[in-house]
């Protein structure tokens, strides 16, 4: 953390793990339905926030199938809130041609899990987050969604445009193949500014006003067995409360 800002120059730029996933249904929904080829009328379009740099982690996107990339990269979006990037990635899916946004749930840093609702919101969309499960109707140009909650398993749909957020559960991520690396090296990653998009929010409502490094891990508890070690476990278990 510098100045209230993530390091990122010293952090690895790497997809968003939970976004693999969105990255995987994406991709199963336009090959389920004939598409995911140059030129056809389903493909798959990256789009992402960030520095420069993030193509590394969008170019991992693309070695899985997708088709295309969009990144805004803009100095003024340095240290931008969840309300900027919403702003920001709304702008500019509202300037193209799509049916379906699918969103990891969260970041794996500041794990909010509001930007796919806020997206929704400020396109006007349906939303259906936390999708166990998506199913497409073309023909209908309806999705329909399963999720998992404490009180028991949703069942959801909306007519297109809608956004949807997708667990980690929905899915295994496919391992990018030698031939897609390859021809993701090919493949244009189309980074725009600011003002490419005209007038967008810059000025984030929420800052980082501290922070502290995470605290040391504490040491482990050892149980020797001298022939009380199951009543010393089951003891442990009562303090922690959980038993």
């Amino acid at each position: 953390m510098v100045d209230g800002l993530l390091d990122r120059a010293n952090v690895d730029a790497v997809l968003n793990d939970l976004d693999e996933y969105a990255v995987e249904e994406a991709l199963r929904i336009v090959e389920a339905h004939g598409g995911n080829e140059e030129g056809g009328p389903n493909t798959v379009t990256v789009i992402s926030m960030g520095p420069e740099r993030a193509t590394e982690a969008v170019r991992k996107a693309l070695s899985m199938g997708a088709n295309a990339a969009v990144l805004v990269s803009d100095p003024a979006l340095a240290g931008a809130d969840a309300v900027v990037t919403a702003s920001v990635l709304s702008q500019l899916i509202s300037q193209g041609s799509y049916d379906i946004v699918i969103c990891g749930t969260e970041s794996t840093d500041a794990r909010m899990s509001v930007v796919p609702a806020m997206i929704s919101e400020k396109l006007e969309w349906a939303q259906l987050t936390f999708a166990s499960k998506v199913e497409v109707d073309v023909a209908a140009q309806k999705a329909s969604i399963t999720r998992t909650t404490e009180a028991g398993v949703d069942e959801m749909s909306a007519q297109w445009p809608v956004v949807i957020s997708v667990v980690e559960k929905i899915n295994e991520p496919r391992y990018p193949s030698f031939k897609g690396i390859m021809a993701a090296k090919k493949k244009t990653i189309d980074v725009v500014g600011l003002a490419t998009l005209g007038t967008v929010p810059t000025s984030s409502w929420s800052t980082v006003i501290d922070s502290a490094p995470r605290p040391a891990r504490a040491a482990g508890v050892v149980i020797t067995d001298d022939g009380s070690a199951s009543q010393k476990f089951v003891d442990f278990l009562v303090e922690k409360k959980l038993i």
